[in-house]
């Protein structure tokens, strides 16, 4: 294959996929990454996509639809998944905000079977609804401006309600994150100061997003990741991107097949994951 097809059938993914990952690309097309390296730099010169940590995303000029309503169904299980996760977090008389997320979708439904007494504040209709089941969950909306493409409300009359309260915890939905300037964005303007809000609202501040969402991001900068006491995930990134957030104090969650765990990232060279640890310690405990 001549690099010009290559560098075509990289834009073909791209279009289809929103992002491509460097590794990948090397593996599809059979050279180095160095090689792709180059592709993506002469496209990113040509204005077809940007570059980002690992990879790159789509440019702006090729938006991909992003609508609630067609993210719902996308990574179910993931979001299952991480949203298992963010449950065991919460605790009795907590007063929560969930952002708008189809991630945080998953977490309603678990809540809206849970017993324990929450006031829970949303500016995400799906959200509400969900929640309005459980007659022990106070469920607040933000009101605001109506955002068809989110389901939900986002601009200065949601910031101000969200400002009215102290959240011992928020749940935030994200679009990627920027390894470049160590940030965490969003779509829009809108989006995005509405976020930042919530999180300066909040004792504990979490990111829910799936693995993938590690190597690409959006337009809007809304915090940065330091700010963040943690993000929950369905997989841990690659090792590299783990040591970066360890050295800005960021713990990673995500559910086990074995059991739930939290890791700090924090670990000695030469060890396993913490998860990993604590499977082998229960299996050792379980045989005496």
């Amino acid at each position: 294959m001549f690099i010009e097809e290559r560098q075509i059938a990289i834009e073909k993914v791209l279009r289809e996929e929103g992002k491509v990952r460097t590794r990948e690309l090397s593996e599809m097309f059979q050279v180095t990454e160095d090689c792709i390296r180059k592709d993506l730099k002469t496209l990113e010169n040509a204005g077809k996509l940007k570059r980002t940590y690992g990879g790159a995303i789509l440019s702006q000029d090729y938006p991909l639809e992003r609508d609630v309503i067609d993210r719902r169904n996308y990574h179910v299980d993931k979001k299952m998944v991480i949203a298992a996760k963010a449950m065991t977090l919460i605790k009795e008389r907590e007063a929560i905000f969930l952002d708008i997320s189809t991630t945080n979708i998953e977490l309603a439904k678990l809540l809206a079977k849970s017993k324990m007494q929450l006031t829970v504040v949303s500016n995400m209709i799906d959200i509400l609804q969900l929640l309005a089941q459980n007659p022990k969950i106070t469920a607040i909306g933000t009101g605001g401006i109506m955002y068809p493409t989110v389901n939900g409300f986002l601009g200065s009359a949601a910031i101000q309600v969200i400002r009215q309260y102290s959240f011992d915890r928020a749940f935030m939905g994200s679009c990627g994150i920027d390894m470049m300037d160590h940030t965490v964005t969003t779509l829009g303007v809108e989006d995005g100061l509405t976020k930042k809000a919530a999180i300066e609202s909040s004792r504990h501040k979490y990111a829910v997003m799936e693995r993938e969402k590690f190597y690409f991001n959006e337009s809007y900068k809304f915090t940065q990741l330091d700010e963040l006491d943690g993000i929950i995930t369905d997989e841990f990134p690659d090792q590299s991107v783990q040591d970066m957030l360890d050295s800005l104090g960021v713990t990673l969650y995500k559910e086990t097949a074995a059991r739930e765990c939290s890791n700090k990232v924090t670990r000695p060279a030469g060890m396993g994951i913490i998860c990993e640890i604590i499977r082998m310690q229960s299996i050792v405990i379980a045989a005496m």
